[in-house]
């Protein structure tokens, strides 16, 4: 397959790079389809032991690309229905069904996160199997398509920090057991690829065990469940929420997540030769 918005480089350890630098990795519809593709090349590839995801420069993912010249171009030729039931229909298909299939990849998975991860990165990072952190990473969760962060955070830790909607860095994501490893910038991806290589040493039957039953134990508790009831009422609250009456009047308060984008610079594309 020619990707476009994702660089794959097959291997032991496979790569599948987010490569929307220019606009911190926000997830088009394009660039979803393209993870998942990779991903499936990377599982039907008897050479590929284990897989690390990550974004091309200086942040892993803005969160869900909401109107990028390239996103809004897609959807003027391939149509984008605004009606309840294709909205959910979407919503679903790209937040939901895909990110549920990353967690249950039949080999082991890791987010490699530097900068900020927001959002719809939160959850494409929460869905792999590991997440080895820059020490400047920055990870704000929200009740989002696959809100997995009570999971990811413990009931009262999560209710704490998506009423503040806050953003938690990188040694705090590890304390609260989010994240895996926190490294220096300088030395993340030589330190992931060290432990993704070491990891693929193992027999790949005994890594989808542990995997699988690890999977069924949380499922076991209601994961997938709670996952699915979530969902549930995300999109009801976005078709049928209100706005909040202090963003209406006077001056706009600008959200966490809006500030920290309005004080971001533009990133060159890489060529590609």
């Amino acid at each position: 397959m020619t990707y476009h918005e994702v660089i794959y480089e097959p291997g032991p350890v496979a790569r599948v790079i987010m490569n929307r630098p220019e606009y911190r990795n926000a997830q088009s519809r394009v660039l979803l389809e393209e993870i998942d593709a990779a991903f499936q090349e990377a599982v039907d590839d008897p050479e590929v032991l284990v897989i690390v995801l990550s974004g091309n420069g200086p942040d892993f993912s803005a969160g869900h690309d909401l109107g990028s010249p390239p996103e809004l171009a897609d959807r003027e030729i391939r149509g984008w229905d605004e009606e309840f039931v294709g909205v959910y229909d979407r919503q679903r298909d790209t937040r939901i069904t895909n990110t549920m299939r990353w967690r249950n990849i039949p080999k082991p998975t890791i987010a490699m996160v530097q900068g900020k991860c927001i959002f719809g990165g939160w959850m494409v990072a929460a869905s792999m199997d590991l997440i080895f952190a820059a020490d400047d990473a920055l990870f704000l969760p929200s009740h989002t398509q696959y809100f997995s962060a009570p999971w990811d955070l413990g009931v009262r830790k999560a209710k704490e920090i998506l009423f503040q909607n806050r953003f938690i860095p990188a040694l705090e994501a590890q304390e609260l057991g989010f994240v895996n490893q926190v490294y220096p910038a300088d030395v993340l991806e030589r330190k992931t690829l060290a432990y993704a290589n070491e990891v693929a040493e193992r027999t790949p039957m005994a890594l989808r065990q542990i995997k699988h039953s690890i999977n069924n134990m949380q499922d076991g508790q209601g994961f997938t469940t709670h996952i699915n009831a979530s969902f549930m009422t995300y999109a009801v609250g976005a078709r049928f929420g209100q706005p909040d009456p202090r963003m209406m009047k006077g001056k706009r308060q600008l959200s966490p997540v809006a500030q920290a984008l309005a004080k971001l610079k533009p990133w060159p594309r890489p060529r590609q030769d």
